[in-house]
């Protein structure tokens, strides 16, 4: 087995559609802007809060740094807790754990948000560290956080893998020489994850734990 898994939070350890949706439309509505399906923001779910607004609303520098604090004044206090934990994910970082795999969370999201989640859910005991973007935005990519999460962890990235579910996580484990997981149960595509170049997808939890009992460090 891989001597490292790094796990993605959202759409992969955790559902957080309520939360984030909420708390992007909440953003929006200060800008006089509606949403009539919480559903077409799933595409913010993942990549950096900063260049979704910028991409899909079209936000300058300013007003995307603003409306990230607006976002913020919702997710805080509400949002983060408006998450479920997917069905299996537990008994599989137990099973991990006890191989004595080391498991590092790696996400976008802010790391006070992810360890905040990550506890609120009580899977920190099953955790070797979390690894997130900081809160200025200066560490938000994926590849950077998994390149700080090798240097803090002392992770050799040949003997590790990255679990995720969008083509940042699999674009940001080739940036930094490491294989990729792509899981379809989260918020990506099967066309997404293999345009992206992940070594293996798997459609379910169940097919993951397999997965990653079977693979060589």
């Amino acid at each position: 087995m891989p001597k490292s898994i790094l796990f993605d939070l959202d759409g992969t350890l955790t559902d957080p559609g309520e939360g984030i949706t909420n708390s992007i439309v909440y953003a929006l509505d200060k800008f006089g802007i509606s949403v009539s399906d919480k559903k077409d923001l799933y595409k913010f779910i993942g990549p950096p809060l900063y260049d979704s607004f910028v991409k899909y609303y079209g936000f300058s520098h300013e007003n995307a740094n603003l409306a990230i604090s607006y976002y913020r004044e919702y997710f805080a206090p509400k949002g983060l807790y408006e998450n479920t934990v997917y069905k299996g994910i537990e008994d599989m970082l137990g099973f991990l754990a006890d191989k004595g795999v080391k498991l590092i969370v790696a996400t976008s999201k802010p790391e006070k948000y992810a360890r905040a989640i990550i506890a609120h859910f009580a899977l920190d005991r099953y955790f070797d560290d979390i690894i997130g973007a900081t809160m200025d935005e200066k560490r938000n990519t994926k590849d950077a956080v998994i390149a700080y999460a090798i240097e803090k962890c002392k992770i050799v990235p040949q003997n590790a893998i990255m679990v995720g579910d969008r083509l940042h996580d699999v674009l940001g484990a080739k940036a930094n020489g490491m294989r990729s997981i792509g899981v379809l149960y989260g918020f990506g595509s099967y066309k997404e994850l293999s345009d992206a170049g992940a070594d293996m997808i798997v459609k379910d939890v169940e097919q993951l734990k397999k997965t990653l009992s079977e693979l060589k460090g």
